[in-house]
């Protein structure tokens, strides 16, 4: 499926393209927000080659990820948002949010409605989030979502210089509450 738009109640959520390296900077090249990733913060180069990445991965057929922007009405790039389909009908979830943005509820809208795309739009019965222990801005986004806590994943990913551990968070298709009708263009 390529190439998607999804609306969001707030935000919308569609394709990288190659001209979103320079503003996703302010995410990715920003501790405040790298800190709570998977990776360390990067620089013009490796965002592009991130971006670049991105937009070759969304024509692969089959498609194994959704990597989205997250814009706001009028296009402006605040954050991405991601499901990466692995196993079976099983993803895992992702977001991140720029810092001047935070407290809006964007990266609640953004999650929900990818999570509502994957179970309705793809057919999954399963999506997961990993997230650092300390992130409890991201903990109350996924128990929002309905998430349930499974347990934590000891020195998960190596980041910032150091091993972390991620708190396993889950959704099954049969426990999600539609309550919001994002729309696919």
């Amino acid at each position: 499926m390529y190439p998607v738009t999804l609306k969001g109640r707030a935000v919308i959520l569609r394709e990288f393209r190659s001209d979103d390296a320079a503003s996703s900077l302010a995410l990715v090249g920003d501790e405040r927000v790298t800190q709570w990733l998977s990776f360390d913060n990067r620089d013009l180069e490796a965002a592009t080659a991130m971006i670049e990445g991105a937009v070759a991965r969304a024509k692969t057929e089959p498609r194994n990820e959704y990597y989205l922007a997250v814009t706001l009405p009028g296009d402006e790039l605040i954050g991405f948002a991601r499901l990466g389909l692995n196993g079976v009908k099983a993803a895992k979830l992702g977001y991140a949010i720029r810092a001047d943005q935070w407290g809006h509820g964007y990266a609640s809208d953004a999650a929900r409605t990818l999570t509502d795309f994957g179970f309705r739009e793809l057919g999954l019965h399963r999506i997961s989030a990993a997230i650092g222990p300390d992130n409890a801005a991201s903990i109350a986004v996924a128990e929002r979502l309905g998430m349930q806590y499974e347990g934590r994943i000891r020195d998960h990913v190596f980041t910032n210089g150091a091993w972390r551990d991620s708190l396993l968070y889950s959704i099954l298709e049969e426990e999600r509450e539609f309550g919001q009708q994002s729309s696919v263009a």
